[in-house]
């Protein structure tokens, strides 16, 4: 088993559109492809993830990176983790993702694994091309999916919250439907996708943040999925 890389620094200003994104300042007047946000520098988190997190984050996320249409070097490959309790992921765009604390704590392996095919697909439809990570790069609690470091014990996470940047209703009912067929080129099922929405409405159903602030229309979502071929 490959263990995974716990780098520091600080992370720099950061603009992208995904489900979600890292905790925002004030915000500045809405652009073109909607409202854009300024934000601080986040700090490391006090309390370290496991190693068997991260590595739980490499074995799920190397195999949809290489189902993608446009695979991507796996050396390229960054997910950062926020210290947030809310079950939420986020694709920043350029081969990064971010994932937080809850979704690790509360997923099993298969809502995981689902959470992440929907993000992935949105990366492989190239959703996020219209506004990529400005400037910016992660260095705070950071898997590299194909790092190698032996004897590395924790990963240490963002601190903040991971706040809504929507996608259209189509872009993520595509994101749905190609996160199936990426489940099922790695040998899952589409059942995965809708086992994990229908998780995530149980779960998350009477929020208004988290997964729900950039997925609204769960249920719509699901019976669409039932009914894609």
């Amino acid at each position: 088993m490959r263990a995974v890389r716990a780098l520091t620094g600080v992370l720099a200003a950061l603009l992208f559109a995904g489900c979600a994104g890292p905790t925002a300042g004030p915000a500045p007047s809405p652009g073109p492809t909607g409202p854009t946000t300024s934000r601080p520098q986040p700090t490391a988190s006090t309390r370290p993830v496991s190693a068997q997190d991260g590595e739980r984050l490499r074995r799920i996320m190397t195999p949809l990176i290489q189902a993608m249409n446009n695979p991507r070097q796996l050396s390229g490959v960054k997910v950062g983790i926020m210290d947030d309790p809310a079950i939420n992921a986020a694709n920043a765009g350029g081969g990064e993702f971010y994932v937080t604390r809850g979704l690790l704590e509360k997923a099993n392996d298969q809502q995981l694994l689902g959470v992440l095919a929907h993000e992935v697909a949105h990366e492989d439809l190239r959703h996020v091309a219209k506004a990529q990570a400005v400037g910016a790069g992660l260095n705070i609690g950071m898997v590299i999916l194909d790092q190698l470091i032996p004897g590395s014990g924790a990963l240490t996470p963002i601190a903040g919250q991971l706040i809504a940047r929507g996608y259209s209703r189509r872009e993520e009912y595509e994101a749905d439907k190609h996160g199936a067929e990426l489940l099922q080129r790695i040998g899952s099922s589409k059942q995965v996708m809708i086992d994990t929405l229908q998780w995530l409405l149980a779960t998350e159903g009477g929020s208004s943040g988290g997964f729900f602030a950039t997925h609204p229309a769960t249920a719509e979502r699901i019976e669409a999925l039932k009914q894609a071929r």
